[in-house]
């Protein structure tokens, strides 16, 4: 009856949500039909389009997983966002200056590494820099009590605020873009396409989908096959009876947020090495905060932050095509489907518990 219930309300958001948002489309005097035909043909409709919407899911894995692993120790990670912007410049910066970049007859590197070397330590420095941007308000948390929701918020700000005058005063790519120089060739990873020929060619889908995946299996293992997991979950259901068994609340709420935070991090693997080739102001589409309605919807279980990954991957990836081939509706009705599915899971949140 539990599992039936975990599966039970969010499917119940998710039909709410859609039935809410074709109301509102019919009032703008426009079909629902056509747009949410439109929304789930250009996600499904072929291999291309597939492929589109699981690039689009990568990131939201990665950061829904982050806030549940957090949410599983009782805490709200609102630093994500954060987290994945100076991975994302850490790892661009090691791409660069460990991989022979050269612009405009300047040689930002300091020596070149091979391949095999590069990867994965720009996928670790990923991994630790994120870990180490979300120690800190665990840590604050732990010491002093203050509470990670406002210190991972006002994180968010000194991390945007930090990588954005590292680039523009010491590694801007010359131009108008606020943007590092791209890495080196020797860092880069294979997008799917490169071994699967039935893959568009323009699809960015690379192998950070297959490590988010592999994420999802370890985060599993983690949380309810270890000891080092049920100490962080028993901390989460009541910290003072996990206090009493010997365990640890402020040790847990530490690690928690350094897991968080590596989770977090590890969203610049695919962006920085597989898509972008550097690091490019403003590049996160809200992933951060997006993955706080994935793993809501997915009820902080890894599996189903999958699922939930992808059905929000639908609506990145359909709501381009409503905005172009509809007259009244726009891109904003994803906007909308999405924070509707947050406040009907927050008030189905209830009725799950009973």
């Amino acid at each position: 009856m539990q599992i039936f219930r975990e599966i039970l309300w969010p499917l119940a958001a998710v039909a709410a949500a859609f039935l809410v948002g074709g109301i509102i489309v019919l009032l703008l005097g426009d079909d629902p039909i056509n747009a949410y035909r439109l929304l789930l043909s250009n996600s499904f409709g072929s291999i291309r389009d597939i492929g589109w919407t699981l690039h689009y899911a990568t990131p939201l894995i990665f950061t829904g997983l982050a806030v549940a692993v957090a949410l599983r120790c009782g805490l709200l990670n609102i630093g994500a966002e954060g987290q994945l912007y100076v991975a994302a410049f850490a790892t661009a910066w090691v791409g660069m200056i460990f991989g022979g970049t050269v612009v405009n007859s300047v040689n930002w590197s300091w020596f070149s590494l091979p391949s095999f070397i590069l990867v994965p330590l720009c996928i670790l420095t990923a991994m630790a820099v994120g870990g180490l941007w979300g120690a800190i308000p665990g840590l604050l948390k732990a010491r002093f009590g203050s509470h990670e929701v406002i210190n991972t918020i006002m994180m968010n700000f000194i991390a945007i605020a930090l990588v954005s005058y590292l680039t523009q005063y010491h590694y801007k790519n010359p131009g108008p873009i606020l943007e590092t120089p791209l890495i080196g060739e020797a860092a880069h990873i294979p997008r799917l396409n490169d071994f699967l020929p039935f893959i568009s060619q323009d699809v960015k889908l690379n192998v950070a989908f297959i490590l988010a995946l592999i994420m999802c299996v370890l985060v599993y293992i983690f949380l309810w096959k270890t000891k080092w997991g049920y100490e962080l979950r028993a901390v989460g259901e009541n910290p003072s009876a996990a206090e009493y068994g010997g365990i640890s609340p402020k040790k847990q709420i530490v690690i928690a947020m350094t897991l968080s935070g590596v989770l977090a991090g590890m969203v610049a693997i695919g962006e920085v090495l597989g898509t972008r080739y550097n690091y490019y102001h403003d590049f996160s589409a809200q992933w951060g905060f997006l993955g706080i309605a994935v793993a809501l919807l997915g009820r902080n279980h890894p599996f189903g932050v999958l699922i939930a990954a992808i059905f929000f991957g639908v609506l990145l990836r359909g709501e381009i095509f409503v905005d172009g081939f509809t007259r009244y509706v726009s891109k904003d009705l994803g906007f909308v489907l999405q924070a509707i599915i947050i406040l009907f899971v927050a008030c189905f949140q209830r009725y799950a518990r009973r």
